[in-house]
């Protein structure tokens, strides 16, 4: 509950009380109202970006690594908000040596000494779940250990919980969470996180990424000493290189950057168009260039993955770009994505015009693929068409190489090198094996559809016959359709009831008139006028009930 009151304030302390007030969290955590006037009065000095990163820096490491894996959903986050969200920094100060000998034993069973026979106490790098500690194997070989913190594990749990329970309050109380499927973002979110706090995933992420390039001598990707390695620890060969952004380092070292920045983007286009598993995270900490040109991959904790429909798609996409094709573009985009039945196709196309135009004739040199990429998630985003979170991942990957590329090369041109990489993927999809194996399957499913369907047709015949056949149907206009039936009903019952209640007291009045009396007693009760009594109240009663309802 502690934590609970803590991440409400921070939503509070930034300018988003109102939506924790509507959720009915302010009242129900007992939340400072001061907070709610500070935090309005923040909003007017800070953009909503702004807000975003210091409620993410105010929480911790949780939100953190959060706010860095939504750096990267471009589909439905506004370009400003990520512009802000790739600022976050891990800026937290390492944990002491003590705890990281306590995690190591309580992992490995071992003691550090009787591993390593040098082991640096101070981190060369300290993050927001981990820290890196520089050490020598017994062996000999020199080794980057990678220390989680202790207790972070619970911390994520309880936060990512209570992320999970907002997210379900805010899609029962606003239209706008359901419809961004807000608890599904949470989801996806949980599962990366979860996936970065185990080192063993990460650690066979970067087997499986050495194994793309064994027969590539100019990429490298540092060894996993699985023998010292569990979920909270992970021991890598160290390798001394320079980081791809430290551009005079470089050229002291006498490296040909052109190379370089033209192997890296290669090994880029390998990993996402052709294995379909790539580095979700290129960012110059985790790409080195070591001696004689080689590039070095490393910190696999966020991969992407494209299954082989995927690829096609994009590189779809990235020929019809070229080609200017509008309604290859659009065919690209609605195959990538989930189109929804509302979506108005018109209107996309517009939309697809406008980023078509605004790639018109620009030389291939100019043309950010990655840009072009995250502006056709956000046409999808607008249109209602939900792209796959590995896919964002992509246009998030891209846009980091360029990042990188432009300091090394600036006249190099990313959409020349993947242009043959489309083309490749183009011929494979219609190679006559590959169109055969297509056909073949398509055949396989196509039969037993035909088999299944005397089964079919004989359960169907059953459901007729014990008369349990549910239809369905819609009719538009179906309320005021309703409503229109309400009213008649409630007039006729008026004019019933009115009838009724006229033809009651005028029999009691000509009873009482052909008796010679005023009046009509029975058991000694005056009947006309108990009965106009009750008659009253119950016209009086229904009229009230149509005028309520409103549909008289």
């Amino acid at each position: 509950m502690q934590r609970y009151r803590e991440i409400v304030a921070a939503f509070t302390r930034n300018g988003f009380g109102f939506v924790m007030k509507e959720l009915g969290l302010l009242e129900l955590l007992s939340v400072p109202k001061r907070l709610f006037i500070e935090g309005s009065k923040e909003t007017q000095t800070k953009t909503v970006g702004e807000r975003f990163r210091l409620f993410f820096e105010q929480l911790g490491p949780t939100f953190i690594k959060i706010g860095q894996i939504a750096s990267t959903r471009s589909d439905f986050i506004p370009a400003d908000v990520i512009c802000e969200l790739e600022k976050l920094q891990d800026d937290v100060p390492p944990f002491s040596y003590e705890e990281v000998q306590q995690v190591f034993t309580e992992e490995l069973g071992k003691n550090i000494n009787d591993v390593f026979s040098k082991f640096h106490e101070e981190p060369i790098a300290a993050a927001s779940i981990g820290q890196v500690h520089y050490a020598i194997l017994k062996t000999g070989e020199k080794v980057a250990v990678k220390i989680q913190r202790p207790n972070i594990r619970k911390k994520i749990e309880t936060d990512l919980e209570i992320l999970q329970e907002i997210a379900m309050l805010a899609e029962r109380k606003f239209d706008w969470a359901a419809k961004y499927q807000l608890r599904d973002i949470t989801d996806e979110f949980a599962k990366s996180l979860r996936a970065e706090v185990d080192y063993t995933i990460e650690g066979r992420n970067s087997e499986k990424i050495a194994k793309q390039f064994k027969n590539d001598p100019k990429i490298y990707i540092p060894k996993v000493y699985w023998p010292f390695t569990s979920k909270k620890i992970l021991t890598m060969e160290y390798v001394d290189a320079i980081k791809l952004n430290e551009i005079e380092k470089i050229e002291k070292k006498g490296y040909n950057r052109n190379k370089i920045a033209d192997k890296f983007v290669n090994a880029i286009f390998q990993q996402i168009l052709m294995d379909g598993f790539f580095h979700g995270d290129p960012h110059p900490g985790n790409v080195l260039v070591k001696e004689g040109e080689v590039i070095v991959l490393m910190d696999f904790g966020m991969i992407g993955r494209l299954t082989p429909q995927m690829r096609d798609h994009f590189a779809s996409f990235v020929i019809a770009m070229m080609l200017q094709n509008t309604d290859g573009v659009i065919k690209a985009a609605t195959k990538m994505g989930l189109v929804s039945d509302d979506a108005n196709m018109e209107v996309l196309r517009t939309d697809v015009e406008h980023l078509r135009e605004k790639y018109y004739d620009v030389p291939f040199s100019q043309l950010s693929l990655g840009e072009a990429v995250n502006d056709l998630f956000s046409v999808a985003s607008k249109h209602g068409i939900r792209i796959p979170t590995d896919l964002t991942l992509v246009g998030k990957a891209l846009l980091t190489m360029e990042g990188m590329v432009e300091k090394l090369d600036p006249n190099l041109s990313i959409v020349k090198i993947a242009e043959p990489f489309g083309k490749q993927l183009l011929k494979e999809r219609y190679h006559p094996k590959n169109v055969v194996t297509r056909l073949m399957k398509n055949a396989t499913e196509y039969g037993e559809i035909v088999t299944d369907l005397p089964k079919s047709i004989k359960q169907f015949t059953s459901i007729m016959k014990q008369g349990k056949m549910r239809v369905e149907v819609s009719i538009s206009d179906l309320d005021h359709l309703l409503a229109r039936l309400e009213r008649v009903s409630n007039r006729l019952s008026f004019s019933i009831v009115l009838l009724s209640f006229s033809i009651i007291m005028v029999g009691l009045i000509v009873g009482s008139s052909v008796a010679g009396h005023t009046s009509t007693y029975i058991l000694r009760l005056p009947t006309v006028e108990i009965g106009f009594g009750v008659a009253l109240v119950m016209f009086l009663w229904l009229i009230y009930s149509i005028i309520k309802s409103g549909r008289f």
